[in-house]
Parts: structure tokens; C-alpha cells; sequence
């Protein structure tokens, strides 16, 4: 998907502090920063608009994703002979240049703000306008050689060009999280393969249930990532079915016939993917099916991630009066008055992630359901809440994997000692022993504070070898046949 960029006239750095240019619009003159390659609308949404403090250049992905729309949107209109090739080649060039991540600095727009995202598709227009003046030779403002709305935005509305642009930036970024959830799963499966003979207690209900190994735990957590990275990517696919050319409503006004399919095709070239256009226009200008789909997948994963912090968490607690089966790396001091404490803080953080995450999709899900008649004006803030979920959990799986999850040891010692001493190991001996006498035993080893396996060997239920057989590690995580003989039933 990168580009590069051919050699053209470099955008001037600014030489004339505090100097402005008019602009005007609907509302009348406004004054902008002579050099600055936003215009009057990207100004208006400046003054009008100061809500999240977070600009679209927060989330470069989305920049990217409006410049790929633009870019497309050119060609097909060159294609129909909308605008001139001097336009259309500075508008692509333009396009480039933002996609390597230049001029973003004028892309001012906040997050959050109202007119359905017409404010950042303005922004958009403008800077890539601006810039294209730069390139044709001419100065920002001078839009009657190559102008926002004429040429920049021929064939379009904030109404098919926003929802393109977010979907691409959305895939773009996704893109980039997984690779970070891959390299976490790779994480938890290598832990799993190293704890395959640390021997401990499963629980159920926080009380003993049955033995298993730590590397069944570990190898749990990262099928557990595996089937998240599986159905994410599935759901992001949507994000390449787009609804360009359908303008205010859905009904293509305000382009020609042939616009559509021309825009696509340019897309899926520049792009080198196969992008696809909706079948029903009208339908998907005022649904947001495709965001909501992902950002419920982004929820699931949050509360699945949530749960391997939980467990984490739990393993680690003590280090004298907890579990303590595994040893988290400490990262800093946990206490400003208890000395010596060290607190799971990584996991804590990333716990914190995941409740922000499934936060995020419900506002997403009351976005969507705000939709009225042929659009949803609430696009802004569901387009915010996914970008938001999507780097705070790269962010997470990156620290989670490199601060946690490398460095964390197996307590083996302790582990051993929770499942001798446990009354749980009882459950393995049902086969052998009935279901009766392990109630028995069970109930007086917790009566009489004693260990189960001496239980038996005093009462001689079971022999020594026998009961190291039934209690053998590779014997207890996995289903068995052992050629021992049933005991009496009592």
C-alpha cells in the first residue's frame, strides 16, 4: 500500500509568521495562516469543535485513508473528464505525499465533532486542495486553478467519502494490532510449551477442582488469542466494501453514471487490494454494520484478554499469602507505604484497557442506533471509539507480551506443594476408589488438616505404587485407561 512520491515542488515552510489569507464561505471572510493548507472549513471546525483535544492527526491511518479516497476519487473523475490532467496529477501527487505521512500537521480536525464527519472530509479536501496549488505552482487559497469542493471533492459527499475514508484507516490499523496480538499469542504459546511438566491446580468456582499443567493454562490463553486473531480478521474484511459514489443519500447524485464502478476500480489498483462496492447504495449510506460488527470483535477480545490478566493476576498473588504459582516480573515498587511491595501492575494496566475497550463499543452500538432516515450523523464518535480501541490494545498486547508474559517464571515448588496438599487430587482417584470413599477421604482430610495421598496410604486403599501411578502428572491432565483394579466400595 506505501507509495512513493515522484519529485515535485516542495511544500515552502512558512516565512511569514503571524501573515494571514482571506478565505470565505457560507458564513462569510475568515482569516487563515497564510501558509497553512487547511481552509476556511477546517477553521470553522477549529473554533466550533473543541471537545476531545484529540485532532484526526492523532490516528495517521485515517489521514492515509481519506488521501487513498481522494486519490481514487480523481482518477475515476479524470477518467469522465472532470478535471484537467495538471488537476489530476497534483491531486495525486498530493495524495502521495500524505500517504508517506507528510502535511498531516494540518490535519486540525477534533474527533469528535458534529455535521456527520463534514468537517474532516473538509479538512481533507482542503489540505490535499492546498498542497495540489503548491505543487501546480500556485499559493494556498488560489482555488480557482484547483478547489476543495470543485475538484478535490467532484463526485463525492462527506456522506460516501467519510465512511471510505474510515474504513480504510480502520484497516489499515487493524492491520497493525494484529501483528502485535500475533507476536502476544506466540508469547503465551512459548510459555505454554516451557510449563508443559509444571504440574498444579485447575479451580473452578476460586476452589481446588483437578490437576493440570501450567502449560495447559498458558497454551489456553494463546488458542484463546489465536481464535480472536481468526475472527477480527474476518470481520475487517467488511472494511473493504465501500460506498463511494453514493453521495448525499445513496441515489449517485452529483456524479455520472459509470462513477462508481470507475472509483472502485482505481481503489483496488492504488491500493493493491480488492476493494468492493456495496450492492445497495441507499441501505449502507445510513448503516454502520461493518464498524459495529468489528467493534463487538474488539469486545470479545477485550473481555478474553481481560480474563488472562484476571488469571495472571490470581497466579501471581502473595508472595506469602496468595497463590503465588507464578513469579510476575516486578516492574517497580508497589507501595508508597508498605515497603517491599510489589503490585502486578501490567496486568492491572491492561486490565484497565479492556474495560475501556468494551466501554468504547457501547458507544458505538448507541452511535449506530442513533441513525435516522438516510444517514447516522453519529459516525464522528464511533469512528473515534474504534480507532481508540485499536491502539490502546496494540499498545497493551505490546507491553502485556515484553513487561509480562517473556520475563514470567514458573513457581514450581509451589505448585507441587498446592496439589499435594490439595483436596481436589481427590477427583483423580474416582475411577479407582468410587465416588463414596473420595467423599469420605475428602471430608476427613479437611476435618483432620491432612493430605489425601497419606490418607490413603494409612487406610492401605490404594498401594504406593498404584497411587504414584494414578497420581503420575501425565496420568492426571489427560484422559487415561491404568490397569488398576477398582477398590471395594466402603
Amino acid at each position: 500500500m506505501a507509495t512513493k512520491t515522484t519529485k515535485s515542488a516542495a511544500a515552502p515552510k512558512s516565512s511569514a509568521k503571524g501573515k494571514t489569507r482571506t478565505e470565505k464561505d457560507l458564513l462569510g471572510p475568515l482569516e487563515i495562516p497564510v501558509d497553512a493548507l487547511y481552509g476556511v472549513q477546517t477553521a470553522r471546525g477549529m473554533q466550533n469543535f473543541k471537545i476531545s483535544n484529540i485532532p484526526m492527526n492523532k490516528y495517521p491511518n485515517f489521514i492515509k485513508g481519506f488521501a487513498y479516497t481522494k486519490w481514487g476519487a480523481a482518477i475515476a473523475n479524470h477518467a469522465q473528464g472532470l478535471m484537467s490532467d495538471e488537476q489530476k496529477d497534483a491531486i495525486v501527487q498530493a495524495c502521495k505525499e500524505i500517504i508517506d505521512g507528510q502535511h498531516h500537521e494540518f490535519f486540525t480536525s477534533d474527533m469528535i465533532q458534529g455535521g456527520a464527519g463534514t468537517t474532516m472530509n473538509m479538512n481533507a479536501n482542503e489540505v490535499i486542495a492546498n498542497r495540489a496549488l503548491q505543487i501546480m505552482g500556485h499559493k494556498p487559497g488560489e482555488y480557482k486553478y484547483c478547489d476543495s469542493h470543485d475538484q478535490v471533492n467532484c463526485s463525492q459527499s462527506t456522506n460516501d467519502a467519510y465512511p471510505t475514508a474510515m474504513h480504510f484507516g480502520l484497516y489499515f490499523s487493524h492491520k497493525e494490532m494484529i501483528e502485535a496480538l500475533e507476536q502476544l499469542a506466540k508469547a503465551l504459546d512459548k510459555k505454554g510449551t516451557e510449563f508443559a511438566k509444571v504440574v498444579k491446580m485447575g479451580r473452578t468456582q476460586l476452589q481446588d477442582a483437578v490437576p493440570m499443567t501450567l502449560g495447559q493454562t498458558f497454551k489456553g490463553f494463546a488458542a484463546g488469542m489465536k481464535r480472536e486473531i481468526k475472527a477480527l480478521n474476518a470481520a475487517a474484511e467488511e472494511f473493504l466494501t465501500v460506498n463511494m459514489g453514493a453521495t448525499a443519500i445513496g441515489t449517485g447524485i452529483c456524479s455520472q453514471p459509470g462513477y462508481s464502478e470507475l472509483c472502485v476500480k482505481a481503489l483496488s489498483e492504488i491500493m493493491g487490494m480488492k476493494i468492493k462496492l456495496d450492492d445497495n447504495l441507499v441501505f449502507v449510506t445510513s448503516d454502520n454494520g461493518a464498524v459495529v460488527n468489528y467493534s463487538a470483535g474488539l469486545k470479545r477480545l477485550a473481555i478474553r484478554l481481560g480474563k488472562i490478566c484476571n488469571d495472571l493476576r490470581l497466579m501471581g498473588s502473595g508472595p506469602r499469602c496468595g497463590l503465588q504459582e507464578v513469579f510476575l516480573p516486578p516492574m517497580q515498587p508497589g507501595s508508597s507505604i508498605m515497603p517491599g511491595k510489589v503490585n502486578p501492575v501490567i496486568p492491572e494496566v491492561v486490565n484497565q484497557v479492556c474495560f475501556r475497550v468494551i466501554g468504547n463499543d457501547l458507544t458505538v452500538t448507541l452511535a449506530a442506533d442513533a441513525a435516522q432516515l438516510e444517514l447516522n450523523v453519529m459516525e464522528p464518535v464511533m469512528c473515534y471509539a474504534v480507532f481508540e480501541s485499536i491502539d490502546l490494545l496494540k499498545n497493551a498486547f505490546d507491553t502485556l507480551r515484553t513487561l509480562c508474559i517473556e520475563n514470567l517464571k514458573a513457581n514450581e515448588k509451589r505448585c507441587k506443594e498446592l496439589v499435594h496438599n490439595s483436596i481436589g487430587v481427590v477427583t483423580a482417584l474416582n475411577p479407582y476408589i468410587g465416588y463414596d470413599n473420595s467423599t469420605e477421604l475428602a471430608k476427613e482430610a479437611l476435618e483432620n488438616d491432612k493430605s489425601v495421598v497419606d490418607l490413603i496410604l494409612e487406610k492401605k486403599i490404594l498401594t504406593k505404587k498404584e497411587l504414584e501411578t494414578i497420581l503420575a502428572p501425565e496420568n492426571m491432565v489427560k484422559p487415561v485407561k491404568l490397569d488398576i483394579k477398582p477398590a471395594k466400595k466402603k
